[in-house]
């Protein structure tokens, strides 16, 4: 039988991540928390309480699933990166929704931290298949659903696809290109009812940097004076947004009648989004210049 409650479809939920806490976020739409118990410090297991979405979600065969289970959250094993998965998810959707899809969340994306003229060319097309490839093809194959409940979908971006962030050139590509594609996919969808939504993200407390610990330029690079820099780099607790208070700003502009078509969340949002406003664009030269210690470069 399929559910009466509204449904989201999240990919890329492992524990810890965006993801899982957009997730929980939906469940828990419409229950009514005590006044004085702030917003992060909320289990996510004490979504199961509430009466909200029918929240189905997607992660990779190797990854533990007992965070969304035990919640009372649909999981399914599915790679964005393959049609066959894409579709047999579809079926699932349907079956449980009975046809249609309310919120489709692209949010599964990996990083690659490395200099543009160092990167590996097949870490950067993995990349492009997950954060770019992934979306269209979930996009493709979910928007009948979404057109029958005139529903919205959800581009998980980020402030690399604004600005230059040293060190991140191709993963800040695939999301300039995320946000772009939305972009045009906004104007394409809004006649047939379908609202979308790029989610600028700034620094969000998850654990997709761990990925890059310990990664080292290669040798020969002309940028091997910055090796001591690069690690600290790699290896950074940044500042960020707690992933709850994320997902709660999140969900809470999704879910408006009429969502922004860009939104902008999460730490450092703000000053990127007034600087890159405001500044010229060598503004970011000097700034990661002097951050990045590149200047150590010159007549290296």
């Amino acid at each position: 039988m399929s559910s009466k409650k509204p449904s989201v479809l999240i990919t890329g939920c492992g524990e810890g991540g965006i993801g899982h806490a957009i997730a929980a976020e939906f469940l828990s739409k419409g229950t009514r928390y005590h006044d004085t118990q702030p917003l992060a410090s909320i289990p996510l297991t004490y979504a199961i309480l509430s009466q909200g979405y029918e929240v189905i979600t997607t992660l990779l065969p190797h990854e533990a699933r007992t965070h969304l289970t035990d919640a009372g959250i649909h999981v399914f094993s599915s790679d964005v990166t393959k049609d066959e998965d894409t579709m047999i998810l579809r079926d699932h959707v349907a079956a449980i929704t009975g046809g249609g899809l309310d919120v489709l969340v692209n949010n599964a994306g990996i990083c690659y931290t490395m200099t543009a003229a160092d990167s590996d060319l097949k870490e950067i097309e993995k990349m492009f298949a997950v954060n770019v490839f992934g979306p269209m093809r979930m996009v493709r194959v979910f928007h009948p659903l979404l057109v029958q409940k005139k529903g919205a979908i959800v581009n998980i971006g980020s402030v690399g696809g604004i600005v230059p962030f040293v060190y991140g050139a191709s993963y800040n590509a695939t999301k300039a290109a995320l946000h772009h594609w939305g972009n045009t996919l906004r104007v394409e969808m809004k006649p047939l009812g379908v609202r979308v939504v790029n989610i600028i993200s700034g620094e969000i407390g998850t654990n997709i940097l761990k990925r890059d610990m310990g990664r080292q330029l290669p040798e020969g690079s002309l940028y091997r004076p910055l090796q001591a820099n690069f690690a600290d780099h790699c290896n950074r607790t940044p500042k960020t947004t707690p992933r709850r208070v994320y997902a709660a700003n999140v969900v809470a502009e999704v879910v408006k009648k009429n969502p922004a078509a860009w939104f902008w969340t999460g730490e450092t949002t703000l000053t990127v989004r007034l600087c890159d406003a405001l500044l010229p664009r060598t503004f970011w030269d000097f700034l990661f210049t002097r951050m990045f210690s590149l200047d150590k470069l010159r007549g290296a």
